[in-house]
């Protein structure tokens, strides 16, 4: 009797490896489909990664080499013509860069206007936007009236507005040259108070209070 179980169990699993081989050769070139697509789909993030990395490096070194022109106007002009083949939040911080550049004596007008021309790009993040502005109105400094400034900064100043104290401040410096000392003393105080404000903010903030007469225990206590 244990003979004939030991050959029926032998039967039995010779049929059930004649049926396994059967379904294999039937369906096994799909499980071989997906291994290749799974081999395949790494091995192409890898070399998408690569490639942007090497991508990266090169955009990268080619703004240090447009930086290394020796005037402002040409590191200017460099590091635009990159911004120009790339669009985007990419080429709105490359313009940025190449309005940086810009000093007293040369280019001011031209990064003035790249930079507005960024504030108003609708297309363009809210966070760059914004920016854009910020750095507009401080290359303008008094050369823009008083008032047009603060009317630039007003939508920056909003609660949750990402550059909100940077643009409280240059409200603050705006109010002075509107000869409205008591409305900048009220600014300074409060960002000494901000809990968002940065520390050297906040000391550049005390200086003023200090320097339009006003108290430190005040705004402290």
């Amino acid at each position: 009797m244990a003979q004939q179980d030991s050959f029926i169990d032998e039967v039995t699993e010779e049929v059930r490896r004649d049926r396994l081989f059967a379904l294999f050769r039937r369906y096994g070139w799909i499980a071989l489909l997906v291994v290749a697509v799974i081999v395949g789909g790494t091995g192409w993030r890898e070399w998408q990664r690569s490639q942007a990395a090497a991508e990266a490096q090169a955009r990268g070194d080619a703004i240090l080499k447009a930086l290394d022109a020796d005037a402002p106007a040409a590191r200017a002009e460099a590091v635009s013509a990159l911004a120009a083949g790339e669009g985007g939040d990419l080429g709105a911080v490359i313009e940025m860069l190449a309005a940086g550049q810009a000093t007293p004596e040369e280019g001011l007008p031209d990064a003035r206007e790249r930079l507005e021309a960024l504030a108003a790009e609708p297309d363009l993040d809210p966070l760059y936007r914004d920016l854009a502005v910020l750095k507009s109105v401080i290359l303008a400094g008094k050369d823009e009236p008083a008032d047009e400034r603060i009317a630039r900064l007003e939508p920056l100043t909003a609660p949750g507005a990402p550059y909100r104290v940077l643009a409280l401040e240059l409200t603050a410096y705006a109010r002075i040259d509107a000869g409205d000392g008591d409305a900048a003393l009220e600014l300074f105080r409060g960002l000494v108070e901000d809990a968002e404000s940065p520390q050297d903010l906040r000391q550049r903030a005390s200086q003023m209070i200090v320097a339009l007469g006003g108290s430190l225990e005040t705004s402290e206590g």
